[in-house]
């Protein structure tokens, strides 16, 4: 192997590592309603309906840990916690809200793709 081609293949395997991390259903769904404004972690739980608190609380982790999104803690009995998208976070949540308006967009011709599609589904689809 040519030293380029060790180079190539730890490029891809950390951009793919990356994008398995940021193109998670829970991550894309907490930027974008973090890219609307700072929420402690209740009303981020209520906004987003179906994530446990479990996913929620790793979810975020994983984030701050990335740099994405910042925690601050307000000293207050019980203390309050506010997360919020860093410099890095509100540049991720500007291709989010695009793909969010894409999808918003075509949802109706996908729906009806499919529909399409599963109309064939007796039919050899090879």
């Amino acid at each position: 192997m040519k030293p380029t081609d060790t180079q190539d293949i730890a490029t891809c395997q950390r951009i793919s590592a990356m994008l398995s991390r940021i193109g998670d259903k829970w991550t894309l769904l907490i930027v974008r309603a973090l890219g609307r404004e700072p929420m402690r972690f209740n009303a981020l739980k209520r906004e987003l309906g179906s994530i446990s608190q479990k996913m929620l609380t790793q979810t975020l982790r994983n984030l701050e840990r990335d740099g994405m999104v910042s925690r601050t803690v307000t000293p207050s009995t019980p203390p309050q916690v506010e997360y919020a998208l860093t410099a890095m976070g509100h540049d991720l949540f500007r291709p989010i809200a695009a793909l969010a308006e894409w999808t918003w967009t075509h949802a109706d011709a996908i729906e009806a793709a499919r529909a399409a599609y599963d109309g064939r589904s007796g039919q050899d689809l090879r």
